[in-house]
């Protein structure tokens, strides 16, 4: 997975399945544009990714989570829920704001 954090006010934690980068998804006005230049930081394997859920979910961040792997693991963790999670042409996306 590729994660990126985006330093502002509060971190913004871009985590992308490696297979999404540069692609683009549409259904009905729905849109997904996996931009390389947002989601495209350092490759950490699911074990690692795991670890800064879990820490950057007690220090007030925000996350924007794209691709089936890495919303499943996201889940797994808990720090979204079912009901947060939408999909697009079958590629999951969940956004944190906490």
């Amino acid at each position: 997975m590729f994660v990126k954090i985006h330093k502002t006010y509060r971190d913004v934690i871009a985590i992308c399945d490696f297979d999404l980068i540069g692609k683009f998804f549409e259904e009905g006005k729905s849109q997904l544009d996996i931009k390389e230049s947002f989601y495209k930081g350092e490759e950490k394997t699911p074990e690692e990714v795991e670890k800064l859920m879990e820490y950057m979910s007690g220090e007030d961040a925000t996350f924007n989570i794209v691709g089936n792997e890495s919303v499943d693991l996201a889940l797994k963790v808990g720090i979204i829920s079912e009901s947060g999670v939408g999909e697009i042409q079958g590629v999951k996306f969940a956004l944190i704001l906490a």
